[in-house]
């Protein structure tokens, strides 16, 4: 079977914008790269069920987000002064597509018009004090997508909150409810469990997954279980990247920028606690993504400094990997998308 994946990038040296590679479960290895669509650092990307393809987009000294039709040709952007968003999400329901904004600490909002181009919808600012680490001069918006029940989750790494709001169908978003993380921990992505009830929060800044009960009465969060992504004797830089979680809800696995490893978790029955059982290198520099195959058999890793994707085996029984193929180039590749 042929599996296509997008790649989001960087285009700070040499990489040209949007890429597309075959996993090749048969062969069993990435090949075929080529280059989608040029596009200035579109480092995080989403698509809508109807195929429309929406991206991190800079242009001309200005942010913000790109849209596409489903031949991949461009349909429009919106953008304003500052800096681009850094997560890309799409809200089927409301037609919606969501951004997270790391360096302006803000929420966005589009509105999905009927061609699939997009309209600014509405804009928060997060104004919490913010945590003691270096990285945590201000807020820091890194995630923003939707909760089991339809709500939306916003973490922040600059003032350790993770946000629970309520979504209007014009975009505009009401607080329903503020986790506060450990100090120090910079929220930075979650993954929910198949359950509904429980989430996985993966803090950049202390490396480490939070476990967090999630109550569908009021959006709130609360704290069960906090577990390094680290190896006990390492003790060098460094920054917790993505998070996933197999379609079973057994394994969790996290990428550590710095340490460039994979870390696999064993999560018990009711998801409430997870157990590290594996550490493994991506065999590259700086893993920001990377994502499981649709049929969770494969795993594929994206290097951003040393310009290489790795393909891991993946045993469902033990959520083990097992790496199979690396130095795979992808130019500045920050987002791995089964398309």
């Amino acid at each position: 079977m042929i599996h296509k994946i997008l790649l989001g990038t960087y285009t700070r040296r040499i990489s040209q914008g949007i890429y597309q590679i075959e996993l090749d479960t048969a062969a069993e290895t990435l090949a075929n790269l080529e280059l989608v669509t040029e596009e200035n650092s579109p480092t995080y990307l989403a698509k809508s069920t109807e195929n429309f393809l929406y991206s991190v987009t800079t242009r001309n000294d200005q942010g913000g987000m790109s849209s596409y039709d489903p031949q991949n040709s461009f349909l429009n952007a919106v953008t304003e002064d500052g800096a681009p968003p850094c997560y890309v999400a799409v809200d089927e329901a409301r037609q919606l597509v969501y951004g997270a904004n790391y360096h302006k600490g803000e929420l966005n909002t589009y509105k999905i018009q009927p061609d699939g181009s997009l309209t600014a919808a509405a804009t928060l600012a997060h104004t919490e004090p913010t945590g003691p680490h270096k990285n945590q001069d201000k807020a820091h918006t890194h995630y923003t997508d939707l909760t089991p029940d339809q709500r939306l989750a916003v973490c922040d790494l600059g003032t350790d909150r993770v946000y629970t709001y309520d979504v209007a169908e014009t975009g505009e978003v009401e607080e329903a409810a503020i986790y506060v993380a450990e100090p120090g921990t910079g929220p930075r992505h979650l993954v929910f469990h198949p359950n509904k009830s429980i989430a996985y929060l993966f803090g950049e800044l202390d490396s480490t997954v939070t476990v967090l009960a999630y109550d569908e009465a009021d959006g709130s969060f609360t704290q069960k279980q906090k577990v390094s992504t680290l190896p006990k004797d390492y003790d060098g830089e460094n920054g917790g990247a993505a998070i996933r979680i197999s379609n079973d809800g057994r394994y969790l696995y996290a990428s550590n920028r710095g340490h460039n490893s994979l870390a696999v978790f064993a999560i018990d029955e009711d998801g409430s606690s997870v157990e590290m059982i594996q550490s493994i290198s991506t065999e590259g520099d700086f893993p920001r993504d990377f994502a499981l195959s649709p049929d969770n058999d494969y795993v594929v890793a994206a290097n951003q400094n040393s310009d290489n994707l790795t393909l891991y085996r993946r045993d469902s029984q033990t959520g083990l990997l097992s790496m199979i193929q690396k130095d795979v180039f992808a130019p500045e590749a920050v987002c791995v998308y089964f398309d």
